[in-house]
């Protein structure tokens, strides 16, 4: 089997078939400085009610320009693309919008991005889903829940309850990384690492696009940003290779091993295919459940009524969980390649192209969600959300996501009722994951 990365193509420049819908705005979608302010909701909400499926040049700045690509902002459009594997490919081009030559910062994230099973397409992606479902599974998500629940008190004794604190520091990027580690199986002197790690990941692409646009001022302090993200991406594939490798030989009750001991076409994984397992379930693991639990706090900050809600019926929380990952959409978006020609909201996409679905702007479409913007946690279909996909594609680790949530906020709610969002936050430049890097929270 050829590896993603050598075949992945891309559609010639400018649309095939006349856009029906025009929309103009100085605000572009490629750029991800204009995230770092949250997302756009109030051109999604443009684009959903003018332009649904919508043509979008891809200008990253500095003259770096892309095919172009459509942007699907309604839910119904949404979900016909990622339901149609048929005719709407991960693999033909990746998951990413942008293209593969814009490398993300270093060869090797460029590569293991496209050489993943979140970009394969079946019978292969199957395959590889089916080695890792074991630590998906009611019963042994049953297990993890204990551990989780005994970590997130741990986390909790250690805050002083009078203190303003970084709520991303402290406990919503320590939470994941202990529960990925714990189905990995990666030894607890080994953890810490994975922080720094996600720390550089999250601004790969963002760099990656200025330098190669000339956006970039050579700075002494980014030079040394550069050489420590750098270092760190080869770190954390050096680790993954040599944790693989070892449990090939010496296998255990954990995901690695399932990893390690995953064949394709009766083989098992090349290097180039350990390296994409690797930087998926590293990212996709940690990446969501760290910004969801962070916006979550905000969300109840800015929704005291619904804060109240959940003190006075704690019963509601598996509902509220739903809910705020509905509004928060980790994953802004999930890219497809036309197989062939096809028609989404009435317009004609020819095989080739891009497709771009925005969850955030479908999670919050009127059509489906009654008034979108306002956080209910007693939402009747708040688990209709698609942040985490829908379809063939739809994410393995959803429910584990969901557990930490759930039970990260009964025991915050319990200990702390008072804690709120002091307005401090900081948002990585990035369009594809809201990364918040930074929220102040006042626990008393």
């Amino acid at each position: 089997m050829q590896l993603i990365s050598q075949t992945a193509r891309e559609a010639n420049p400018g649309p095939a078939h006349t856009p029906i819908h025009r929309f103009d705005s100085p605000q572009r979608l490629t750029d991800a400085t204009l995230f770092t302010q949250g997302q756009p909701w109030d051109l999604f909400r443009q684009l959903r009610e003018r332009a649904p499926v919508s043509w979008h040049e891809e200008d990253y700045g500095g003259g770096l320009v892309g095919p172009g690509f459509w942007a699907l902002t309604r839910y119904a459009e949404v979900m016909q693309v990622n339901a149609d594997h048929q005719r709407f490919s991960s693999q033909a081009g990746g998951i990413l919008m942008v293209t593969p030559k814009a490398e993300l910062g270093h060869p090797l994230l460029t590569r293991a991005s496209l050489d993943a099973m979140i970009n394969l397409d079946a019978p292969a992606h199957l395959e590889l889903r089916r080695e890792h479902m074991p630590y998906f599974t009611p019963a042994y998500l049953n297990k993890l829940k204990v551990k989780v629940a005994e970590e997130i008190t741990r986390l909790l004794d250690g805050l002083d309850g009078g203190a303003e604190i970084d709520l991303v520091e402290t406990f919503s990027s320590r939470l994941p990384l202990f529960t990925l580690c714990e189905i990995l199986g990666v030894p607890e002197s080994d953890r810490a690492r994975f922080l720094d790690w996600m720390h550089y990941l999250e601004r790969a692409q963002d760099l990656a696009l200025r330098q190669r646009a000339g956006g970039v001022t050579p700075t002494v302090e980014l030079m040394h940003f550069i050489q420590d993200f750098n270092t760190n991406v080869e770190e954390m594939f050096a680790y993954g290779q040599r944790m693989l490798k070892m449990r090939r030989d010496d296998p255990q009750d954990d995901l690695m091993t399932a990893i390690a001991r995953a064949k394709l076409d009766g083989d098992l994984l090349s290097d180039e295919y350990l390296d994409g397992s690797w930087l998926l379930i590293v990212f996709a693991g940690n990446d969501t459940t760290r910004n969801t639990l962070s916006g979550a706090m905000k969300l109840l900050t800015e929704f005291p009524d619904q804060k109240a809600r959940l003190l006075a019926q704690p019963d509601l929380m598996g509902n509220a969980a739903n809910e705020f990952i509905r509004m928060v959409s980790p994953v802004m978006y999930m890219r497809r390649t036309a197989l062939a020609d096809a028609e989404v909201g009435g317009q004609t996409i020819a095989a080739g192209e891009k497709v771009v679905m925005w969850y955030g702007a479908a999670n919050r479409d009127p059509a489906v969600f009654a008034d979108p913007d306002a956080l209910q946690v007693d939402r009747a279909n708040a688990d209709k959300h698609i942040a985490f996909g829908f379809g063939p594609h739809v994410c393995i680790g959803k429910r584990v996501a969901q557990i930490q949530l759930e039970e990260a906020y009964r025991q915050i709610l319990a200990r702390y009722p008072k804690a709120e969002w002091t307005g401090d936050i900081e948002i990585a430049p990035n369009n594809f994951v809201h990364a918040i890097s930074r929220l102040g929270v006042r626990l008393t």
